[in-house]
């Protein structure tokens, strides 16, 4: 193996390492928020909204945890677990683009694409 080989691998060795670290803290972190949301749910015996509703836009999640409304927070847990898989194939696309894999960063730039698409179609039915 040669210098540059050896320099390349471990670069997509440290890739890796940080994709995995973004997976774990993205998880993580999502589990803490959703936790606390519902620990306040059980705590105050109120969700912070009326029954039956809840908030399902951005604004309106970020108005209930400036509020500290426990649904608020659950579904800011929620949206930051949903978020981690995207932000994985945005440093999916630097660690191809870094390889210097045109195809690859291309492909999964496509299904960054789709995802974001998707996720704003979700969003406009509500």
């Amino acid at each position: 193996m040669t210098d540059e080989e050896k320099k390349r691998h471990q670069e997509m060795t440290e890739i890796e390492l940080v994709i995995g670290h973004v997976l774990r803290i993205g998880v993580i972190t999502s589990a803490v928020v959703i936790i606390l949301g519902l620990g306040l749910a059980l705590v105050t015996g109120k969700t912070g909204y009326p029954a039956g509703s809840f908030p399902t836009t951005f604004s309106a999640i970020f108005q209930g945890v400036a509020a500290f409304k426990p649904f608020a927070i659950t579904m800011l847990g929620l949206f930051l677990l949903i978020l981690t898989p995207v932000l994985r194939v945005v440093v999916s696309i630097y660690a191809f683009a870094k390889e210097n894999d045109r195809l690859y960063v291309w492909i999964t730039t496509l299904v960054l694409v789709i995802l974001v698409f998707a996720m704003w179609i979700g969003y406009l039915g509500k």
